[in-house]
């Protein structure tokens, strides 16, 4: 199994109470962590603008800057967003963003794209909010503007939300073809199909049964399409709350329920209820048992958040020391 680790940017209330001036003292402070180890193959960020659960001002910083920063920070882990929202970025200059960021971090980038549902900060920054349809869609076509740019340098699409005439891009992006394509979302008419024609790795929800289920509507689209369904990684995303013990798991969740009622108190006990019924809550031993059962149903990567990265790293050093090793 493979590891990524998202890094603490803001946007989930995980910057609470740090100046922004030692913002990336702190992020990078754990960027560095994640790259002079080797548990973790990837970093992660999200790409949003607006704070959640609820938009109440908390710093959000912006995904594709820290992902520039990042390739020039770090050396060795790959640099990944779950998942750029491709309405955000007309998707031409979006493919330019991630070349340069190839370049700068020496073939490193990871490329998450979804088509976005964050409807508040759509509305906020002036995107309108598309029905689901015409999100999905836009999203097939900026992926094939990002085909023609990454592989032939130049881009033309007369598309019903882009259109593109000779679009240039020099240089390529270092990594043959671009970057790899991570098509998130559990979409299944369409998303899903999505991926099916275009996607390196998925990223869906990753509990045993809705994985299963998604895992099988996906080999329905290969097997339509004519594409191999083992060639596509399936990957999912987790909350992870880690002890010695149970005591200590329990700890960790009073810290995250204590947390959010500094900042977001009427949705304090709605969070602390998503992280307590995450499949990853336990000691280390329960964790490994939980991703084991999950690997044998085809999830093999797994891109794992900690809610207290920025404050205290024992969680993400259990973790290390423990879980991966175990399933490496």
């Amino acid at each position: 199994m493979r590891f990524g680790l998202f890094i603490p940017q803001g946007w989930r209330q995980d910057l609470t109470g740090i100046d922004a001036s030692e913002h990336w003292a702190v992020m990078n402070g754990l960027a560095q962590h994640a790259d002079d180890g080797d548990a973790w193959e990837s970093i992660w960020v999200y790409d949003h603008f607006h704070a959640v659960p609820e938009p109440n001002g908390e710093a959000t910083h912006e995904a594709w800057s820290l992902i520039n920063a990042y390739a020039a920070s770090t050396r060795r882990v790959r640099l990944g967003q779950m998942c750029t929202c491709m309405a955000y970025r007309n998707p031409a200059y979006l493919a330019k963003v991630a070349a340069t960021a190839d370049v700068i971090s020496g073939g490193r980038v990871e490329m998450g794209i979804g088509a976005g549902w964050y409807e508040h900060e759509w509305r906020a920054y002036g995107y309108g909010f598309p029905s689901a349809g015409d999100r999905i869609a836009a999203l097939d076509e900026g992926v094939q503007i990002f085909r023609q740019l990454w592989s032939t340098g130049v881009a033309s699409l007369d598309g019903r939300f882009y259109q593109v005439d000779g679009a240039q891009l020099s240089p390529l992006p270092l990594q043959t073809d671009g970057p790899p394509l991570w098509i998130a979302g559990g979409g299944e008419k369409k998303t899903l199909r999505i991926a099916a024609q275009h996607a390196a790795y998925t990223n869906f929800a990753g509990d045993p049964e809705t994985f299963t289920h998604k895992s099988e509507v996906l080999r329905g689209h290969c097997e339509t399409l004519g594409r191999d369904f083992g060639e596509i990684v399936r990957s999912a995303n987790y909350n992870v709350v880690i002890g010695e013990n149970e005591a200590e798991v329990q700890d960790r969740l009073a810290w995250v329920h204590d947390h959010y009622r500094q900042t977001v108190p009427a949705k304090a006990d709605g969070v602390l209820e998503e992280f307590r019924n995450g499949p990853l809550v336990g000691t280390p031993e329960q964790i490994v048992e939980k991703l084991t059962e999950l690997q044998g149903l085809g999830m093999t990567y797994a891109i794992t958040y900690f809610a207290e990265a920025a404050y205290d790293r024992s969680g993400i050093e259990l973790f290390e020391s423990q879980v991966v090793p175990a399933l490496r």
